[in-house]
């Protein structure tokens, strides 16, 4: 190559250069520039008033060669808008000539505190998002729904307290019933609890739910990504001096530890009672007992880090009830759904203690493969000890030594409904399949009635489980 030739090519690849990289550096200003939003619309689910929301996110993409000059993007409702807006690290309701590099992108944050209104019923708050560049308009939608709800933080009941259905209660902190006190809650109430909020018992708890109106507890982010994650709120924790407690109709989701019982009772009636009830996707545990008492009937406790768990020893009765785990992508399922025993450790020692324990009619089953026996039963020591099992389903290979089965039907499966562990869907019911090996296959008790309230076959044995095939 000549030197002229290589001086020239040398000139063209340096005016390329220069030319490209001016490009780059000068703006965009035709109406027909492209500019592409992640989103044209962000919503929010329940949100508390005066709580606060989630924050979401959208990105506005430059998708030019060249850098484009964003004129205005604004909150169209100003300050005095519900939703609050935060502009590549600026918050602020309006900024004005941003620049977005060349095939570049910033982003918007959106979060949203929703001011209490005199109604009951949720509503719906409105607001958009301008953005505006070389006279063009485009819009980002915001909607979210407001409820308003009744707010306690580090509360204390004291006295006989009762709280209707009438508004959601949100707890924060914590909450404790006094030794001497009580806490009522109608049919219908939701009470949504913080993750850093126990519900703490020294008295008296007594839940009134009825069928299709039962008392909800969960934890108190609904946005999407979190409503359904366990370990949402702390849990119900029934402490030694606590007494006489009644839960009916009553679901509780999501919890770290959705019951715990501690300490024997006071009286002759058992700590808890707990009647129709639902425990689904608690985290460490659905009901950890400590040498305490629990009558529990027609009750589901299902998909949790462990099911049941008893120690200590203690007086208990489970009648038709379903114990049940499945693994999904919150749970691998590795325990037993069910494990008791009379003992615990303490300081390095083990405490024993009397232990009496009747299983009648009910569910024991897992999945996955990696539980053979979703039962166990421990005992230490000479303190009397009573477990037996009574017309139960049990996946189970290896009876246990400690305790006595009786008309058990081993490793069959329920045959349950709907498990679609996919989309998380799970219906333990047993009525589309005549021969599921739970049907007709109890012992009578005084339950009139299963898990839906509807009627036990009358004049034939009942089914297995907390719930009844019509």
């Amino acid at each position: 190559m000549s030197k002229a030739i290589f001086r020239f090519t040398c000139y063209i690849i340096i005016c390329t250069g220069i030319f490209s990289s001016c490009k780059k550096d000068s703006f965009i200003t035709t109406g027909d520039a492209n500019l592409v939003l992640s989103s044209d619309s962000i919503k929010f689910d329940t949100v508390f008033t005066t709580a606060g929301s989630v924050t979401r996110s959208f990105k506005i993409f430059n998708d030019n060669n060249q850098k484009l000059l964003l004129s205005k993007i604004k909150l169209m409702g100003g300050s005095s808008s519900a939703f609050h807006i935060n502009i590549n690290g600026q918050s602020t309701p309006e900024a004005n000539d941003i620049e977005v590099a060349a095939n570049d992108s910033i982003y918007v944050f959106v979060s949203l505190t929703v001011d209490p209104t005199s109604g009951n019923l949720p509503f719906i708050i409105s607001d958009s998002i301008l953005i505006n560049y070389n006279g063009n308009n485009r819009y980002v939608q915001l909607q979210a729904y407001g409820q308003n709800a009744h707010f306690i933080r580090n509360g204390l009941i004291t006295g006989n307290v009762t709280w209707t259905a009438t508004l959601p209660w949100v707890i924060l902190g914590s909450l404790r019933v006094d030794t001497t006190a009580s806490l009522t809650i109608e049919a219908g109430a939701r009470i949504y609890l913080h993750a850093d909020a126990p519900l703490i018992v020294d008295g008296t708890l007594i839940i009134q739910g009825e069928k299709n109106n039962e008392v909800q507890f969960r934890g108190d982010r609904l946005d999407a990504e979190y409503r359904d994650l366990p370990a949402s709120w702390p849990g119900i924790y029934f402490r030694n001096s606590s007494k006489d407690n009644t839960i009916r109709f009553a679901i509780l989701k999501n919890a770290n530890q959705a019951l715990v019982v501690e300490g024997p009772s006071v009286n002759s009636n058992p700590k808890l009672t707990l009647q129709q009830c639902v425990i689904d996707n608690a985290f460490e545990a659905g009901i950890i007992c400590v040498n305490s008492s629990l009558d529990a009937s027609n009750t589901l406790v299902s998909n949790c880090g462990n099911n049941i768990y008893i120690e200590g020893g203690g007086n208990y009765q489970f009648t038709h009830c379903t114990v049940a785990a499945y693994s999904n992508s919150y749970f691998l399922h590795t325990n037993p759904v069910l494990a008791a025993s009379n003992y615990r450790t303490d300081n390095g020692g083990i405490t024993t203690a009397d232990m009496s324990a009747i299983f009648r009619n009910c569910i024991f089953w897992g999945d996955n493969g990696s539980v053979d026996d979703e039962i166990f039963i421990d005992k230490e020591g000479a303190n009397p000890f009573s477990v037996s099992f009574e017309n139960c389903l049990i996946k189970l290979v290896n009876d246990p030594a400690d305790a006595i089965l009786t008309s058990v039907i081993r490793n069959e499966d329920p045959l349950f409904d709907s498990i679609d562990i996919t989309h998380k869907y799970y219906d333990f019911r047993t009525s589309k399949n005549p021969l599921a090996p739970g049907v007709d296959q109890g012992v009578l008790t005084s339950l009139p009635k299963d898990l839906d309230d509807q009627p036990r076959n009358a004049g034939l044995l009942p089914d297995m489980g907390s719930y009844e095939k019509q």
